[in-house]
């Protein structure tokens, strides 16, 4: 991995991660995985399906356990069994490919829940937050409804708005257009290009190659659970030192 690999010296580091290894059964999704990420840094994941992107960052989140190597967040290290795991939790947001709204409740009682279980918010607070943060992403008109009421789009964003009402301070995306309709993907990207102004780390798993161009800082390749490319963004889409990664690129261009 050449110099432009490395993420920024004079920052903490919000995710350190050292041989970290994930097997399926007979399936080895991750193989030793080494990674650092600064605080405030955007990363974009991409790669082929099978890559070992997603479980990567299930992973960091602890919605995935791993079988070796050693993961921190914001320098606590992730093990299982340990309330630091459980501290850790707190300080990420994921936002999801299928969205994960509760279908029972409205857009206001999906982001209020969490603030008011997990964080011991009083209802209030927890208003006035989701209030603030779904007008962020610019849907606080929709406040009263339930998810089948939305587009997917609509429902993609109070998802990210979920997700920031937990005020974290890592943001992870797992394919957030994945499931969308062509004509809604824009509206989720111009979302999560605003909120990468804010200063928050953000890790993104997605396809979405303008996006990348916009906002990554480095731009990561997977392949067969390893980590095959990591580069600064503008070296990453004009010298590819690895032919997988041509490969890629050329196939989402035609």
């Amino acid at each position: 991995m050449g110099a432009t690999g490395i993420p920024s010296l004079d920052k903490p580091r919000a995710v350190q991660i050292r041989e970290l290894s994930k097997w399926y059964e007979s399936f080895q999704v991750l193989n030793r995985i080494d990674l650092d990420i600064s605080t405030g840094e955007k990363v974009v994941i991409c790669g082929p399906s099978g890559s070992g992107k997603s479980t990567l960052i299930r992973c960091i989140n602890q919605l995935e356990p791993f079988d070796s190597g050693r993961l921190y967040v914001n320098g606590v290290e992730i093990s299982d069994g340990r309330k630091e795991v459980r501290i850790a939790q707190q300080q990420i947001g994921m936002v999801f490919q299928h969205f994960n709204l509760f279908p029972h409740l409205s857009v206001l009682e999906n982001c209020v829940l969490g603030p008011t279980l997990v964080r011991g918010l009083s209802r209030r607070q927890a208003e006035d937050i989701a209030g603030y943060y779904l007008a962020r992403v610019q849907i606080s008109e929709q406040s009263l409804k339930y998810p089948r009421q939305l587009s997917g789009g609509q429902q993609q964003r109070v998802a990210i708005a979920r997700a920031l009402c937990m005020e974290p301070k890592i943001l992870l995306f797992d394919e957030p257009t994945s499931a969308l309709d062509p004509e809604m993907v824009k509206e989720v990207l111009d979302t999560m290009t605003e909120l990468a102004k804010d200063g928050m780390t953000m890790i993104c798993v997605t396809h979405e190659m303008g996006f990348a161009r916009r906002v990554a800082d480095r731009v990561i390749f997977m392949d067969k659970g390893q980590i095959v490319e990591i580069n600064r963004t503008d070296v990453f889409f004009n010298i590819q030192s690895n032919e997988r990664t041509r490969q890629f690129l050329a196939n989402l261009v035609k």
